[in-house]
């Protein structure tokens, strides 16, 4: 099983149509579609994306190996809940923010 068809197997696991799968991406329904069938590339960018709003296990996402879906704590959901309703610019900025607060939280463990 490749990477384009465990994309594939998470939408019907989630119960969610192409359409909406793409919506809570940022992405169109073609593209999705495009993207599940090869024609469209799949970016580092867009696994991340799936990863973080569906909850899936990047790994297993990539390789088959683990379980579909990563840990999950209640902050975790409901910031996925939120994040999926966002723009894509939104969310871009979301993530830059994440990803300083990390940062930041990395220093002050290993100062």
């Amino acid at each position: 099983m490749t990477t384009l068809d465990r994309i594939r197997v998470l939408r019907k696991t989630l119960n969610l149509r192409q359409d909406e799968f793409a919506k809570q991406l940022g992405l169109t329904q073609t593209t999705m579609s495009q993207i599940e069938v090869g024609r469209t590339a799949l970016t580092e960018k867009n696994i991340k994306l799936i990863c973080v709003t569906f909850n899936a296990n990047e790994q297993w996402l990539r390789t088959g190996n683990g379980e579909m879906f990563g840990p999950s704590s209640p902050y975790e959901r409901e910031l996925l809940d939120i994040f999926g309703k966002l723009t894509l610019d939104t969310q871009e900025f979301v993530v830059e923010m994440a990803r300083n607060l990390l940062k930041r939280q990395e220093k002050s463990q290993n100062p």
